[in-house]
């Protein structure tokens, strides 16, 4: 596979690619990451008045089919995690946010946090990034960057 900056053309008609990307967001020029997280708040707000069960049931869900979303339009591009996908962006973020009172301070620094270590990569997450491939690879980092900020998020608030 290429690397992750190759320019390549996504379809948006394509549901799984229409996802991958964040809706569209992650085709941004400059910080698809950022960008994708920014398309996921208001999806966590939408959940954010779901019982913390059925919120952790749908992160789960969003981070099991992000495997599939993620290798699938990896695959499809030929281009393993291209900066465009950005489900697991979404998926790091809702980590981050579980159990966190919603106010517009906790969504901010919620969203400064896992940007954090999603693009810094302290140890562990610099090598599951660096050593795990497919759908599961690109998902995972994100996974472990969302679990590190929502510890930080849960000291704050």
């Amino acid at each position: 596979m290429s690397d992750k900056n190759t320019q390549v053309n996504f379809n948006l008609a394509n549901p799984i690619q229409f996802l991958a990307l964040g809706f569209g967001s992650g085709l941004a020029p400059k910080a698809p990451g950022t960008f994708g997280t920014l398309a996921a708040v208001p999806l966590f707000l939408l959940m954010s008045g779901l019982t913390p069960f059925i919120y952790a049931l749908l992160v789960l869900v969003v981070c099991i089919s992000g495997i599939y979303i993620c290798g699938k339009a990896a695959s499809d591009v030929g281009v393993h995690d291209h900066g465009a996908i950005v489900w697991d962006e979404f998926a790091g973020f809702f980590i981050t946010m579980f159990m966190i009172p919603v106010t517009w301070q906790s969504v901010l620094v919620g969203f400064i946090l896992f940007r954090i270590f999603d693009i810094a990569k302290p140890w562990p997450i610099s090598i599951a990034d660096k050593k795990l491939t497919g759908g599961f690879g690109i998902m995972f980092d994100d996974v472990l960057a969302g679990l590190f900020a929502l510890v930080i998020m849960h000291l704050i608030f």
